[in-house]
């Protein structure tokens, strides 16, 4: 669902196939995909002693 909504798809359109009940749920997990995380993941954890 994030490829779509990155692909301009409005969350109207994406909602019914997603199986959430409604848009604000599925804005939750359209915020970020895994691969748009990696790089604050890696600077977050870089910060921690070892």
């Amino acid at each position: 669902m994030t490829w779509l909504k990155k692909q301009g798809i409005d969350d109207a359109l994406i909602q019914p196939y997603s199986g959430h009940e409604s848009r604000k749920s599925l804005e939750v997990y359209s915020k970020l995909a895994i691969t748009d995380a990696q790089q604050e993941y890696n600077e977050v954890i870089n910060k921690f002693p070892i």
